[in-house]
């Protein structure tokens, strides 16, 4: 099997750019800093500002930290820093004293990174309540786990050429010595993730807490939930991820589901059928058949520096790319267009997308993190399924997500890890219909054992739709009743399918 660093590194979830940065004012003494420090619990916070993908789009927080041991069973041994951000709650005079964590996704993406977001997601909640961001350790700017050379570059794969599930365990394995002395991947798993929230949840001096997760951050929420349920009050599961589930093990079946909901969507439309006779589906396999027998060298636009470049499309960028906006349906109303004119032979479009995809992907997500969450809890349950050959993604899919794992030192998971959660916590489930990665019969499933949970599923709408229509205010009910059962969804049938690009204009009825 072989494949590209960038079709590796499309089969993780995707994120959008953020940082967190403290306020850099070189004037201000120590002493009008430590006037600015606010006590929550025993953890103090300073002011700081937590930045979006974009240089307009940033919020004003607090910031600390919190050190934890790297292994818990050695309380004096190692210890390794959380990094947390706090958005206070907007009405002081009627504070909840019940905040709200925020659970990334990835696994690999770190929380404070999606602070913009989050606020804008969580607008309704905050009004009464604190939100809380921590990066799960591995994740962010204190205690990621990166591999770096002796010159203090990180370790990457080669980013022009294929590679194989032995190179892919190669690299890992040189990662692996970066990392001896300094950190050990064998305690950077979700059993040890849910022990910092609770650390922390102690150290802010609260008991309890509302837990809001996105796709991995779904499970990272159930198994708080079960392992500590007293101090759970609610939760919030967007993109829903079964324990029970092997992540990876299905993304060729889940994003063939997609692509047909999106191809027979199209083909519902006269527009759109009188547009693209044969679907998107289709084409997007007589494409990747095309590129794995003959990759063609084309001269495109960079998007980013507007000069004109060669390079080489192949399959792997081609589904890869398709796999990455499928995601979002706003991107993937353009990926119609985009891949009618490449089956006519126009491939500079697609190329630039690619390109672009890629650049926009680097160091957004922890792949060391990752294998040691990955590797402990799913890897050994992983067993291929043939079906997968007769899909845009292939039989490759799952062998490639966990390549690593042969060289990559792995924890374990606990004996109940993977039982599906079974608790009377409110919980509010919510699921995008053309998902390509956790679909709504996963929310289903989930939903099974929460006999206290709705489940919310949007009409033509991706993977984390936590922002999307009236869900902020929607989910700020829920949060503040409790009764998810309760709430009246009329407001989302306005929601419907994005329209596919007719041309680069957008939609042309």
């Amino acid at each position: 099997m072989r494949t590209s660093p960038a079709w590796i590194a499309a089969l993780a979830a995707i994120c959008c750019l953020t940082a967190c940065t403290p306020r850099d004012d070189a004037s201000a003494s120590r002493k009008d800093a430590d006037a600015g420090k606010r006590m929550y619990g025993s953890i103090a916070f300073e002011p700081c500002t937590l930045s979006g993908a974009l240089a307009s789009s940033s919020i004003d927080a607090q910031c600390a930290r919190l050190d934890v041991p790297e292994d818990p069973a050695k309380p004096d041994g190692r210890r390794i820093p959380l990094n947390i951000a706090w958005l206070p709650a907007g009405d002081k005079g009627s504070k909840a004293p019940d905040p709200v964590f925020f659970l990334a996704g990835g696994p690999g993406q770190a929380a404070t990174e999606y602070a913009v977001d989050v606020d804008a997601a969580l607008r309704d909640v905050r009004k009464h309540r604190d939100i809380v961001l921590i990066d799960q350790r591995g994740t962010g700017k204190l205690s990621p786990l990166v591999c770096r050379d002796a010159n203090g570059a990180e370790l990457a794969l080669p980013a022009d050429e294929e590679v194989d599930a032995a190179a892919v365990a190669d690299y890992a394995a040189r990662c692996a010595k970066t990392l001896e002395g300094k950190a050990d991947p064998r305690f950077y798993t979700t059993t040890q993730a849910i022990g910092d929230l609770d650390a922390v949840r102690a150290a802010l001096g609260v008991q309890q807490v509302n837990l809001v997760g996105v796709s991995y951050g779904t499970r990272v929420a159930q198994q708080y939930a079960a392992r500590f349920p007293t101090h759970t009050r609610s939760i919030v599961l967007d993109g829903v991820l079964p324990n029970e589930l092997v992540v990876g093990s299905e993304f060729a079946r889940t994003f063939e589901r997609a692509l047909e909901l999106q191809s027979a969507h199209c083909q519902s439309l006269p527009g759109c059928r009188e547009r693209y006779p044969r679907d998107l589906r289709t084409q997007l396999r007589g494409l990747k058949e095309r590129l794995e027998t003959a990759p063609v060298q084309v001269d495109f636009r960079d998007p980013a520096t507007a000069q004109r470049r060669r390079d080489t499309l192949t399959a792997d960028a081609v589904v890869g790319l398709t796999h990455m906006f499928s995601y979002m349906p706003q991107m993937m109303s353009l990926m119609p267009v985009v891949i009618d004119e490449a089956d006519r032979g126009e491939y500079a479009p697609l190329l630039a997308l690619a390109q672009l995809a890629t650049r926009n992907m680097d160091g957004r997500m922890s792949r060391a993190m990752q294998w040691s969450v990955i590797c402990a809890e799913d890897a050994d349950r992983y067993t291929p399924d043939p079906a997968d050959a007769d899909t845009v993604l292939g039989a490759e899919t799952g062998p490639a997500f966990f390549a690593a794992c042969k060289a990559w030192p792995h924890g374990a998971r606990p004996a109940a890890f993977d039982k599906p959660l079974r608790s009377n916590v409110p919980a509010l489930l919510l699921s995008g219909e053309i998902d390509p990665v956790t679909p709504p019969a996963y929310g289903e499933r989930v939903l099974k054992g929460l006999p206290n949970g709705h489940h919310f599923v949007l009409r033509g709408q991706g993977h984390n739709v936590g922002a999307t229509g009236c869900l902020p205010k929607l989910v700020g009910q829920f949060v503040e009743s409790l009764d998810a059962k309760a709430l009246d969804g009329k407001c989302l049938d306005t929601i419907g399918y994005v329209p596919p690009f007719t041309g680069y204009n957008g939609w042309e009825p």
